[in-house]
């Protein structure tokens, strides 16, 4: 009987033993020892799932079965199946992860990666809709101050928007990782497990230590329910939505639509890129491409700005 370990389990359980599932097992148990987050982990493993059920169904249970054909003719089934442009991306990264990895692992003789000669799908870069301004304070206009949850949900809402924090971060922070004399909130494990520091600004302040401030119970968590539990990700989910209606909003904002406004909301004031990259927890400056969605009024403010003809003198 074959072993199921933490890693894989509820991947074999739809197939026969094989060479190839071996590698995935040995492939995931090499990701989990490079202490990857939970949600890192169980990305690779429901990827690497649906890739060997679809290679089971092709017949192909070794590595050195897969050609650069194999993973085109997976990418039309994933497109086929419904999958997005941006899921089928995943999918790829997923599986060129691994083939990389087999390949300094194992280093085959006479073997060739077809990830280098298989091309990532496209995916469009489509800007994503930022929650309007207004709305929000609309919703922080529904919040009794005089009461605990009134008071969580205010500073919820202003904190969201002012640290453009994912939501699973900001879930995770904790009452001592709360600097109210600086305004800054200790983020451990961001994207990555990378730790970085978010602000807010004073009136964000000031609803938070008027949520702080009304807080009895002993948990450590700074985002609580009324039974003095930790706030999880459905329950964030749930205040936006009665805060949404309570405000009359045709309809509740996603949590990240917060981070999105931040992003849009720093860069016109004048926030250089790369620092809002770094405020965001991006790696990179590529990934905000999606989230800056400027209007013709920003580009056209832009150019009035800096219009060389303007400003040249002559």
């Amino acid at each position: 009987m074959r072993k199921v370990t933490p890693d894989t389990q509820g991947i074999i359980l739809k197939i026969s033993p094989s060479e190839l599932l071996e590698w995935v097992e040995s492939f995931l148990v090499d990701r989990r020892a490079q202490n990857l987050t939970a949600g890192s982990l169980d990305f690779y493993r429901k990827k690497l799932k649906l890739f060997l059920e679809y290679c089971h169904s092709q017949s192909i249970s070794e590595i050195a079965q897969i050609d650069p054909n194999t993973v085109r003719r997976f990418m039309f089934y994933l497109q086929e199946s419904g999958h997005n442009p941006g899921g089928a991306h995943g999918f790829y990264r997923v599986l060129r992860a691994f083939l990389n990895w087999y390949e300094l692992e194992v280093e085959p003789e006479g073997w060739r990666n077809p990830m280098r000669k298989t091309r990532a799908p496209r995916v469009p870069i489509e800007p994503i809709e930022p929650v309007e301004l207004s709305d929000v304070f609309k919703m922080v206009e529904t919040c009794n101050r005089n009461s605990l949850h009134g008071a969580r949900d205010k500073a919820i809402l202003l904190a969201l928007l002012d640290t453009g924090a994912r939501a699973t971060e900001f879930l995770d922070i904790r009452r001592q990782d709360v600097d109210l004399v600086r305004g800054t909130l200790l983020i451990r494990q961001g994207k990555g497990r990378k730790p970085r520091t978010v602000f807010l600004g004073s009136r964000s302040r000031k609803a938070l230590r008027g949520y702080l401030n009304r807080r009895t119970d002993p948990g450590e968590g700074l985002w609580v329910t009324e039974t003095g539990g930790r706030l999880t990700y459905n329950g964030l989910r749930g205040i936006i939505t009665r805060r949404a209606g309570e405000a009359g909003l045709p309809r509740s904002p996603s949590l990240h639509s917060f981070r999105r406004a931040f992003a849009l909301a720093m860069l016109r004031a004048g926030v250089d890129i790369f620092t809002l990259a770094k405020l965001m927890g991006h790696s990179n400056i590529t990934v905000l491409q999606r989230y800056l969605k400027q209007t013709l009024e920003d580009t056209e403010a832009a150019h009035r700005l800096g219009s060389p003809v303007d400003h040249a003198e002559y």
